[in-house]
């Protein structure tokens, strides 16, 4: 079984052609520290998920990893 990933922040960037190393400069925050957040080494607080959400102009719910399978 692989690493569970809680976060769709990697996905999110790419799908806003956005780089970590932008966000990292938005946020103030070393590209190392995206860049484990994006593999989900770590995850960030919910007040810095915040501000991802609003830096890329997404809800906040398309940086999480649904709990719920698809009913297709």
């Amino acid at each position: 079984m692989g690493k569970i990933k809680y976060n769709r922040i990697k996905s999110v960037l790419a799908d806003k052609n956005v780089s970590s190393k932008d966000l990292a400069k938005h946020l103030k925050k070393t590209e190392s520290t995206v860049s484990r957040w994006c593999t989900n080494d770590v995850q960030p607080s919910v007040e810095v998920f915040y501000l991802i959400a609003k830096f890329l102009n997404v809800d906040i719910r398309e940086l999480f990893v649904s709990t719920t399978e698809n009913k297709t």
